[in-house]
């Protein structure tokens, strides 16, 4: 099924995180990470787009997929990776991420987008009407576009 035009951005945002979580895995492999780094480029995308990117969805998506009983369980389940995820980013952020939580942080963050993109999101646009659609994308558009032109890269 083709993304809703008003679920674009967050997807776009989601293959910013897994193209993250492609490098870092092929690093790990290659015996090339250099954790140090690895930690601050999290930090970096955290900071500049994650923070923003999961409040958007707690305050939009997730309560318009809670209107729909048999989304509740993937939404409990997504909201409970968040608090994991965000362990793990505060971690990065000390810097105290061993070579072992740098692997799986890119496993579960993976593991996560895809959850949304392919379990979520599919079911919200089969379930959404046109219209709550529209609304929620605009809430959302407003959300991302307002951090965004706040944020300044630090590299």
């Amino acid at each position: 099924m083709l993304r809703d035009k008003n679920l674009i951005p967050l997807s776009r945002q989601h293959q910013h995180a897994l193209a993250l979580c492609v490098r870092i895995d092929r690093a790990t492999a290659a015996g090339s990470a250099d954790l140090a780094d690895w930690q601050a480029e999290i930090q970096q995308l955290v900071e500049q787009e994650i923070e923003i990117h999961f409040a958007a969805e707690e305050r939009h998506v997730f309560p318009a997929a809670e209107c729909f009983e048999e989304l509740r369980p993937i939404v409990e389940e997504l909201k409970a990776q968040h608090q994991t995820l965000r362990e793990d980013f505060r971690r990065a952020a000390a810097r105290t991420l061993t070579d072992d939580d740098l692997k799986r942080l890119a496993t579960e963050l993976s593991a996560h987008i895809r959850k949304e993109e392919r379990e979520l999101f599919e079911s919200m646009q089969g379930k959404m009407t046109a219209e709550d659609l529209e609304a929620m994308g605009v809430a959302l558009e407003k959300d991302l576009v307002a951090a965004s032109a706040c944020s300044i890269p630090r590299r």
